[in-house]
């Protein structure tokens, strides 16, 4: 993907800004992305804001306004970021309606087309869009919409980067969805330690005349609080945690209302699918896995930064387009935290869809692909990934009170400090009692990971038994991993 228009750069997420003078040094960088600093949070931040559902404003009588016919593209067949090729800006009102035109009624028909796309969820559970948006159309109450901006993968930042650059699309896609499903409300979750996003996006419906209410909340930003559970429970007054299933959101969520949760980014996707069908949307990726997705590549590569593209490009030709490895690859993580590491040997030719990735024990997961060198140490990257998942755990269960813990301290020890076989085989004993026993799916995702590590970082393993910890084990780190922070009851409401 590329900045300014120019293709094979990549979005650098961490350094959009809404003014015209910051998009053009973007569009100027060369090389590495320019590392602007983030925004500062806006300071009127508000929890909630609503726009009462009232009738669309049709901007097609305005000769400047009118709306697209032509699918918009960009280079490498961008669809979702055309407008930061077409302007090397975010796109505001005004530049959407002229590129788009207005916002597409939703309905049976869109929602016999997203069926028929094939389009699945982008924010990490591949799950079919159509089907799941039939099963809330046919409950019995009227549905609710979550559009899910969290955005809590440390190492994606798709989300953010979908939402700063075309954030009406967004908006069109979760209007549609909701009329599809017969939902009056759409419930748009974003993550409150991002002010800057948070004043985007209220400022975008404030522009607005949906037909449905859309209302922005800032939730707590916790690596849990974007399941979808965990966002239904804060929006009906509890704490941003995960939940026992059944029964799921989509038979009784917000309210008790049947509720569709979408990523943004899936929902970016049923906006243009509303407006150019569902043969447009098949006409670039595989018939199997259609479309394009948006991808965090990062780690020991040229150009790190958010890229779009077609389903089924292989894992070394999406490398290539970020500039290629710095030096000799070793290994590369697939999916984010909750993915699995895999050598870069068996995965440069491996086409980038579920059917492929799951042949190799890997899934796309949160659109995430680092890259770590052959002389890295990648037992202290996981270990580093571990300690921090072990510190956002929602701690409402054993394997995520006590396991997890215990897992990332033995990972810790092993990395640092070198062990014995006898702790290994303890290690390996914990990480296989992971999965499977929790509350919600963050012990099983914790558990992939150190498995992987486990298995692809074998070598390592026996070397830091035999002698101690590698010289690369206080090294620079690859993986970009927050610091480690127990969040208080408090900060989950």
């Amino acid at each position: 993907m590329g900045s300014g228009g120019k293709p094979g750069r990549p979005v650098d997420a961490r350094g959009i800004r809404r003014r015209r003078s910051a998009a053009r040094r973007l569009g100027q960088a060369r090389g590495l992305p320019s590392p602007h600093a983030r925004p500062e949070p806006h300071r009127a931040l508000r929890s909630d804001v609503e726009r009462p559902g009232r009738r669309a404003v049709t901007d097609e009588s305005t000769s400047t306004l009118a709306p697209s016919r032509r699918p918009a593209t960009g280079p490498y067949g961008n669809r979702l970021l055309h407008g930061w090729f077409a302007s090397g800006r975010p796109d505001g009102r005004r530049e959407h309606l002229e590129r788009y035109g207005a916002c597409p009624r939703g309905g049976p028909a869109v929602l016999r087309d997203v069926e028929t796309s094939g389009l699945t969820g982008r924010g990490g559970a591949g799950f079919p869009t159509g089907r799941k948006m039939r099963t809330v159309a046919r409950g019995r109450r009227r549905a609710v919409v979550i559009a899910n901006g969290m955005g809590s993968e440390p190492a994606a930042r798709k989300d953010s980067t979908l939402m700063e650059l075309a954030p009406h699309l967004v908006l069109d896609g979760a209007v549609v969805a909701a009329e599809s499903v017969g939902a009056d409300t759409v419930h748009l979750c974003l993550p409150r330690t991002r002010g800057d996003l948070v004043a985007t996006l209220e400022a975008a419906v404030h522009e607005r005349d949906d037909r449905v209410a859309v209302r922005v909340h800032a939730l707590p930003h916790h690596y849990v609080s974007s399941e979808e559970t965990a966002l239904v429970s804060w929006l009906n007054g509890g704490q941003a945690k995960p939940m026992s299933v059944p029964p799921r959101p989509f038979e009784a969520g917000v309210g008790g209302r049947p509720t569709l949760v979408d990523n943004v980014v899936t929902l970016a996707h049923v906006a243009l699918i509303a407006r150019y069908g569902p043969e447009w949307f098949r006409s670039t990726g595989r018939h199997d896995a259609p479309g394009t997705a948006l991808l965090t590549l990062s780690g020991a590569i040229r150009t790190p930064g958010v890229y779009e593209a077609a389903m089924g490009s292989t894992i070394g030709s999406l490398l290539e387009r970020a500039g290629g490895p710095l030096g000799a690859p070793g290994a590369v993580l697939l999916g984010g935290f909750f993915g699995s590491w895999l050598p870069a040997t068996e995965v440069l030719d491996v086409p980038y869809a579920a059917a492929d990735l799951a042949g190799i024990g890997a899934g796309p997961g949160a659109g995430v692909i680092c890259v770590v060198p052959r002389d890295a140490c990648g037992l202290a990257e996981t270990a580093a990934v571990l300690g921090f998942l072990a510190g956002q755990s929602a701690r409402q269960c054993g394997p995520c009170f006590l396991g997890l813990p215990a897992v990332a301290e033995d990972f810790a020890r092993l990395a640092h400090t070198g062990t014995n076989q006898e702790s290994v085989e303890r290690l390996e004993r914990r990480v296989g009692l992971l999965a499977g026993r929790g509350a919600c799916r963050h012990p099983d995702g914790a558990g992939r990971l150190a498995a992987s590590a486990l298995r692809v970082f074998a070598d390592d393993v026996r070397h830091h038994q035999r002698f101690g910890p590698c010289p690369h084990a206080h090294g620079p780190s690859f993986v970009d991993v927050p610091a480690v922070e127990v969040p208080s009851d408090e900060e989950w409401r």
